[in-house]
């Protein structure tokens, strides 16, 4: 299974219409009040799944150079070793 084309992701992607009807229904849904809170909130989220990528990012490339730095070791103590 491959990656899907161009078109096939532009099918599920919202257009003006679509947009416009679901802000709607968040607006009646939450009121004009709520918005302000509910887009604090994404907003914190969003800053927190942020600050975890960029966590995950920095303990994979410490744990890359970790492994490329035992692997240099290892093979300066082989060439060390006498024959």
């Amino acid at each position: 299974m491959g990656f899907p084309n161009v078109s096939e992701l532009l099918a599920w992607t919202l257009g003006g219409q679509e947009l416009i009807i679901v802000l709607v229904i968040i607006l009646i849904l939450f009121g004009g009040k709520k918005i302000p809170e509910l887009l604090h909130g994404v907003g914190k989220g969003v800053g927190e799944l942020q600050k975890g990528i960029n966590e995950g990012k920095r303990q994979l490339e410490d744990s890359y150079r970790e492994e490329i730095t035992r692997k240099e070791e290892a093979a300066a103590d082989e060439k060390a070793k006498p024959a």
